[in-house]
Parts: structure tokens; sequence; C-alpha cells
């Protein structure tokens, strides 16, 4: 009975871990990386947003830790829902997605997280080193939206500063 308890106690807890690191795996290392990218430039032509692609990966502490930033921030979500086609691109051992590097204008270069910002057409406008919007242990809100918003469509717009 009490091998039992240990083994269902033991079967528990690794369901509970392995449930936990599942909710954080937000990158696919089997992703097409160039697919995903030339489906939010088509999707990003058609709404007039630009796209936003962050490169990381799952073994990435910072990677998580800005998702869970950006999701949990009414703020920065709904920037990124109104003005933003994001883009998911894998880094890892598994999958380099050197195509995709490439035509980012090797990001990784930078660390990782990294953004990227494309514009309708798929032109890099910017890579941003994200280690410039943290502050301490964790992201600086004022800094990400500052980012955020000077990459928008209507921000890059010459119109809009006559």
């Amino acid at each position: 009975m009490m091998k039992l308890f240990k083994t269902s106690i033991t079967v528990f807890f690794l369901l509970i871990v392995s449930n936990v690191f599942a909710q954080n795996e937000v990158y696919n290392p089997e992703a097409d990386a160039m697919k995903d990218i030339q489906t939010a430039i088509k999707e990003a032509s058609k709404t007039n947003k630009h796209v936003f692609v962050k490169v990381g990966g799952n073994w990435c502490s910072w990677c998580k830790l800005y998702a869970k930033f950006s999701h949990n921030d009414a703020e920065i979500s709904k920037i990124m829902e109104d003005e933003y086609e994001t883009v998911l691109v894998n880094w890892s051992k598994e999958n380099k997605n050197k195509k995709a590097m490439e035509y980012l204008g090797y990001p990784n270069r930078f660390g990782y997280p990294v953004f990227v910002i494309l514009d309708g057409s798929g032109k890099v406008l910017h890579i941003q080193n994200s280690a410039y919007l943290e502050s301490g242990k964790g992201y600086d809100k004022n800094k990400v939206l500052m980012f955020l918003k000077g990459w928008t469509v209507k921000a890059l717009d010459p119109a809009n500063y006559n």
C-alpha cells in the first residue's frame, strides 16, 4: 500500500512538472520559420500593420520572462494586437533556422530574445537588442512601450510629422 502511495505521488509530481514546462514552451523548434514570417508579412500587408518577430528559444529564461511580461500587461498586449502581426522564431540546438536568421539580418548577434520589426513588404526596419528594454531583473514597461510605439506603421508615416 505504501509503495502504491509513493508511486502515485511520484507520478502526480512528474505530471505537474511536465505541465509547467509545457506551458512555458513558447517556441516551436519544428516550425518552418520562413513560412511563418511570409504568412505574417502577407497578413501585415492586408491589415496595415508591421510584423514583430521574436527570436529566442524555450531554453532562454529572458525569452520566457518577456513572454510572461508582455502577455500579462494589458497595454502592451493591446499595442501588439492592434499594431503588429507576431511571429516566434526558434533558435536552438535542434533548429537554428539559418534561412530565417539570414533573412532577418542575423539578429541573433544581439543575444536572446531579440526583436525584429518588418514592414508589410517584408523589409527589415529595425533589430532590437532586448537588453536595452531591461531594468534590473526584468523588463521596463516604459522602455518596451516606447519601442513598440516607435515602430508602428503610424509612427513611421512622414505625413504624421508635417
